[in-house]
């Protein structure tokens, strides 16, 4: 059986890796009421008295405009903490692995931006993230950093869930047309980090790695799916980034190159109308 330790329990990818324990999964998760990861060292001291084989964090500062204004404290969650959980996870031998973002990136281009791509984060969520993956490596133990991308799911807040709320009250829409990116089911992103924790369990010496779900689209075109499968009678009218204001910028191209990860670990990656429809079931159950 595998053992693995998850910080972020109360999160999207948290709540789908708790969903995914089985008679050879066994998941120990830890919200935020157990583990405050603006306190570093209450982090590590559960790693080092934690009995498993693997640790996940999947815990985040992920409001991406209150950072702008928090920026010390996102720092603090996404960068300065995961490096102390990384170096207690190393004098113990076990394979870390961190969860992070297309937001490392500045968006520029039109290709999809390879793992081995220079980060050039445009907004502190960003910059607070990179510094997480600097401080992750450093720690020179058994690490693995997946980046993932417009993450969505029946739980928590999401693209999804805020889109079907405002289908409640409006008619039409004005949704941004000019950034891409893969949007991935934070289901599928539990099982990558699975697969890859089973891996470095069984030696494989980790990385850095994409893994996002396909098709590309734009926020509008992703939009319109949601609408139509849910049947919704929404319009939705393109806007340009630059007309819609945001305190924080976002990266226009979040396209991620995944082949490595598909390569390396025989995961092909999801297709998320598939898991679109399963979350709309689910939120219209209740």
């Amino acid at each position: 059986m595998l053992k693995i330790l998850v910080f972020g329990a109360d999160g999207q990818i948290g709540r789908s890796l708790s969903a995914r324990a089985s008679s050879d999964l066994e998941v120990i998760s830890l919200g935020r009421n157990d583990a405050d990861l603006g306190v570093a060292e209450h982090c590590a001291a559960h790693i080092r008295r934690a009995d498993v084989d693997a640790v996940i964090n999947a815990a985040a500062y992920t409001d991406v405009n209150a950072a702008e204004n928090n920026e010390v404290l996102a720092t603090q969650i996404n960068g300065l903490t995961p490096g102390v959980m990384a170096r207690a996870c190393a004098e113990r031998d076990l394979p870390f692995l961190q969860i992070s973002t297309d937001y490392v990136f500045d968006g520029s281009g039109t290709r999809a931006f390879a793992p081995e791509a220079s980060p050039n984060p445009i907004n502190a969520y960003g910059r607070s993230k990179k510094i997480g993956e600097d401080l992750v490596r450093a720690a020179k133990g058994k690490s693995a950093i997946l980046r993932t991308s417009w993450v969505f799911s029946e739980h928590g807040t999401n693209f999804v869930k805020t889109m079907l709320n405002l289908a409640e009250t409006q008619s039409s829409l004005s949704i941004v047309g000019d950034q891409v990116g893969g949007p991935t089911p934070a289901i599928e992103v539990a099982d990558a980090l699975v697969i890859m924790a089973r891996a470095m369990v069984a030696g494989h010496p980790g990385g850095i790695f994409h893994f996002a779900g396909e098709p590309v689209v734009s926020w509008a075109e992703f939009a319109r799916e949601i609408f139509s499968q849910a049947g919704k009678h929404t319009d939705v009218s393109i806007v340009a980034s630059a007309d819609f204001p945001s305190v924080a910028k976002r990266p226009l191209n979040s396209r991620l190159e995944c082949a490595s990860f598909t390569k390396g670990f025989g995961r092909p990656l999801p297709d998320w109308h598939l898991d679109l429809k399963r979350v709309i079931k689910v939120l219209e159950r209740g």
